[in-house]
């Protein structure tokens, strides 16, 4: 089953919108965002390679979420060969493990015992560790935007999340979370 959620879900990390869907950018401090007027999303290669192991039906909601916020940010869609900027979206899904450790101490020893005092001697302890690993996928969902003319990266927006099983509500939740991760991209001017 966890395999599966790797080739299946890999978006699922978008899902959550809530406090565990972690979001960072970057920006090229050159860009100069006023020269930019149209978009579009640009998905080099990735019906064979790299957003293959996302389903269609998501790829779709994600490129209806970029085109919802660039629109939002006064942004107008055009065709990838006539666009200002090129929107590309990676998933990227990795599996994941954390291990922790729990230790219970049993013991008694030395002079003192609950059940009175018997003298000294020897003290004995034991203990039980316990180990726990857990797995998960780590998803992430990279949104580059280029300048079309040269090719240069303007700005990176990144969500990331565990995932911890299939999204609920897809048609809302992916669409949320590409608008949150494309919050800080520049408005047109």
């Amino acid at each position: 089953m966890k395999r599966l959620l790797i080739f299946a879900f890999p978006l699922l990390a978008m899902a959550a919108c809530g406090p565990t869907l972690k979001v960072t950018h970057d920006v090229n401090s050159q860009a100069n965002f006023t020269n930019y007027k149209t978009f579009a999303v640009y998905n080099p290669g990735t019906r064979g390679n790299a957003r293959a192991s996302v389903s269609e039906l998501n790829r779709n909601r994600v490129d209806q979420g970029i085109i919802a916020a660039m629109t939002a940010k006064g942004y107008t869609q055009a065709d990838t060969s006539t666009a200002d900027l090129l929107v590309n979206p990676i998933t990227v899904a990795k599996q994941g493990q954390s291990v922790t450790a729990n230790t219970d101490y049993y013991g008694y020893g030395g002079f003192y015992r609950p059940y009175g005092y018997w003298g000294g001697g020897m003290g004995m302890a034991s203990s039980n560790t316990t180990y726990n690993v857990d797995k998960y996928i780590d998803g992430s969902l990279i949104i580059d935007v280029v300048d079309r003319s040269d090719r240069k990266l303007l700005w990176q927006g990144v969500g990331n999340s565990q995932i911890d099983g299939p999204i609920k509500d897809p048609d809302t939740k992916i669409p949320e979370a590409v608008s949150k991760i494309m919050e800080s991209f520049p408005k047109k001017m």
